[in-house]
C-alpha cells in the first residue's frame, strides 16, 4: 500500500510538470511563425540561436518600437548585415544581437543612431584593418570614445585609425 502510495503522490507531482514543456513549445510556435513576415510583432531582448527570425527583420522590429516595419530600414538592415558578413567574425544573428545592445549602452549617454547606420560604420572600421575582426570588441571601443565625448564622426575616425594600424 505504501508503494502505492508513493506511485499516486510521483504521478500527481509528475503530470503537471510533464505538461510545461508543451506549453513553451506552443508559446514560441506562433511566435516562429509570425517571424516569417515584416509585421510588428512582439520580441525578445535577444535573438536566440533557434530562432528562425531574419536577423534583420528582428533589428527592424525593435528599431520600429511595436509600429509597422519601413520597409526601406529592412532594405537599409539587411545591406549592412550582408556587408557585415565579410568583415566580422560573428554570424548576422550575433551581429544584431551586440548592434541591440550597442543601442542600449548608447541611449544611456542618450545618443540615439540606427542599426542599419551603425552596423554599417563599424564594417567600414573594420574594412579599414584589412581582415575580419570582432564586432562585439568594435563595438565596445566605439561606445567607449563616445562616453569619451566624442562625435560620431570623431568616433568612427578614432576607430578607423587604430584598425587600420594592423593593417600595416
Amino acid at each position: 500500500m505504501t508503494t502505492l502510495r508513493a506511485l499516486a503522490l510521483l504521478g500527481a507531482v509528475a503530470l503537471p510538470l510533464a505538461g510545461c514543456g508543451g506549453e513553451e513549445e506552443r508559446e514560441r510556435e506562433p511566435g516562429a511563425i509570425a517571424a516569417r513576415s515584416d509585421r510588428a510583432a512582439p520580441e525578445t531582448a535577444w535573438l536566440s540561436p533557434t530562432d528562425r527570425t531574419e536577423p534583420a527583420v528582428w533589428l527592424a522590429r525593435h528599431a520600429a518600437g511595436g509600429q509597422p516595419v519601413d520597409p526601406s530600414a529592412l532594405v537599409a538592415l539587411r545591406a549592412s548585415l550582408a556587408e557585415a558578413r565579410g568583415r566580422f567574425v560573428e554570424d548576422p544573428r550575433m551581429v544584431a544581437n551586440r548592434t541591440m545592445q550597442l543601442e542600449a549602452m548608447l541611449a544611456e549617454i542618450r545618443v540615439a543612431e540606427s542599426p542599419a547606420a551603425l552596423i554599417a560604420d563599424l564594417a567600414g572600421v573594420a574594412a579599414a584593418s584589412g581582415r575580419r575582426q570582432l564586432y562585439g570588441e568594435m563595438c565596445q571601443h566605439y561606445v567607449t570614445v563616445r562616453r569619451d565625448g566624442h562625435s560620431r564622426e570623431a568616433a568612427l575616425a578614432r576607430l578607423r585609425e587604430r584598425y587600420a594600424a594592423q593593417a600595416r
